[in-house]
């Protein structure tokens, strides 16, 4: 287990305190400053703990007064356990499921939105990067309509190496290679890495793309049991690399769609010693690190690869526009590989889109969007969680993620999901059942829920949603 946070330990020192009544509801909780000095710990700690139980619905804010406990305080249940996938490889083949949940519903303005992973369209960047790429128009003339590298845009490539010393790397603009999204790069990363058969060892659960991209390169799939909070367990990694034969493995290291888990830093850095002590790639998906509840951004894996073994993944799309399609990859010692699979599928990335993202980044606007989306995320999270807890079934378990914006919720054996998505469906809610999350359909009594789309249209949805749930139980043998 890694290391718990310390504004975390501030965060649950203060439920037992709620829960054992000493903060009773409605008590003001002890100022930032008294608080920081009482307990030895830093200002941005206390309101680390302080935002975190805010966006759960314990604390609520009063302007110029200080943290409150909330009147009304809200139940707090189990979470999901660590996942239990088969032992042995999957032939992946989904296409049919993932073709009607996904291409024909997500995009249905008569929907309420809860289970596509897109990102609130208010708090996307659309506009400005519109006038940030009309702009690069006017300034490149005649240029902005020529093929760029396939490695990319050379500015973009500066700001994307300079934006991961964040994460805890220090790469040049030249090891990074510009995609058409997070998708792609995992696509040229798993063609650069693998053969038609080749096995591949993958959270579960994962978004169902990484199922997508191997069910066309025909590859298996290998799911490795993984923990609500802390990601991949890699001791069953360690036993399946032990029992099969793994060409690469794959991870959302942090905030796993549609987990949420977040691997501890030590434990990133022992499962990137595991795989190269191996001679196994690890292609790390990291299109979410970016949006986090922590006062500090997670590190990646690839801060702990010294052998080039790691291929980083992300985009620009949960965290800017998902219609720009810029992602990219530092794939280490693969990079030639997939920058030559890069130029003969598509010769490389639209040139304005990579063009108004790097003015975007350079100009310091991305960090400060960065904040201010997380802020909003973490309190649309808390929402959703709380909804769900008032108006779904009591037997449930959800997870309590500490980024991104995706819930993952447990329902009792008797629910079906699909039966359930397709119920919804009636009822004008759109949702993600969790069949589409493993090879093996796993996952059949799970849902994953988008917080990014909370609304005072979502609440009802919500309501209604667990009305379907309760009567789905009540008409079970």
């Amino acid at each position: 287990m890694g290391k718990i946070p310390k504004y975390q330990i501030v965060a649950d020192r203060l439920v037992k305190l709620i829960e054992d009544g000493v903060l009773g509801p409605g008590m003001a909780v002890p100022s930032v400053r008294k608080l920081s000095r009482q307990w030895n710990v830093s200002i941005s700690t206390v309101l680390s703990a302080y935002y975190r139980l805010e966006a759960r619905g314990l604390l609520k804010p009063r302007p110029r007064s200080g943290f409150y406990v909330s009147t009304r305080l809200p139940s707090t249940p189990p979470e999901p356990t660590l996942s239990h996938p088969g032992p042995d490889p999957s032939t992946v083949g989904m296409r049919e499921l993932i073709t009607m949940v996904i291409l024909r519903d997500t995009v249905n303005p008569d929907l309420v939105q809860l289970g596509a992973a897109h990102p609130h369209q208010a708090l996307s960047a659309t506009g400005k990067l519109n006038r940030l790429m009309a702009a690069a128009g006017r300034r490149m003339g005649d240029r902005s309509g020529l093929y760029l590298p396939p490695g990319g845009d050379t500015r973009l490539r500066r700001q994307i190496a300079l934006h991961s010393m964040n994460a805890g790397c220090s790469l040049d603009g030249d090891e990074i290679v510009v995609t058409a999204g997070c998708g792609e790069a995992i696509y040229l990363c798993l063609r650069a890495i693998c053969r038609p058969g080749d096995t591949v060892a993958v959270e579960s659960p994962i978004c169902f793309d990484v199922f997508q991209y191997m069910e066309n390169l025909g590859l298996k799939a290998l799911e490795i049991p993984t923990h609500p909070r802390e990601g991949i367990s890699i001791e069953a990694l360690k036993f399946a690399l032990d029992n099969h034969a793994v060409k690469a493995c794959i991870v959302i290291s942090n905030f796993n769609n549609p987990l949420g888990s977040c691997i501890p830093d030590q434990r990133k850095k022992e499962l990137v010693r595991l795989l190269v002590n191996r001679d196994i790639p690890l292609i790390e998906n990291d299109i979410f690190g970016d949006i986090h509840y922590q006062p500090r951004r997670p590190l990646i894996a690839k801060s702990f690869d010294t052998k080039g073994m790691v291929l980083w993944c992300s985009s620009f799309s949960k965290t800017l526009s998902p219609g720009l399609r810029v992602g990219w990859t530092a794939p280490g010692r693969f990079r030639e590989q997939v920058e030559w699979l890069k130029f003969s599928s598509s010769l490389g990335t639209a040139t304005l889109p990579q063009a108004a993202v790097a003015a975007f980044m350079s100009g310091g606007d991305y960090h400060q969007h960065l904040r201010r989306i997380s802020r909003i995320y973490e309190q649309r999270m808390g929402a959703l969680r709380r909804a769900v807890f008032r108006y779904f079934p009591e037997d449930i378990r959800a997870t309590d993620p500490m980024g991104g914006y995706l819930l993952w919720i447990e329902l009792p054996q008797v629910i079906d999901a699909l039966e359930l998505y397709k119920t919804a469906l009636g009822e004008g809610i759109a949702i993600t059942p969790g069949h589409l999350f493993s090879a093996g359909s796993q996952y059949r009594n799970f849902i994953r829920l988008n917080a990014a789309n909370w609304s005072d249209l979502a609440e009802p949805a919500v309501k209604r949603l667990g009305q379907v749930i309760s009567g789905m139980m009540d008409a079970s043998p």
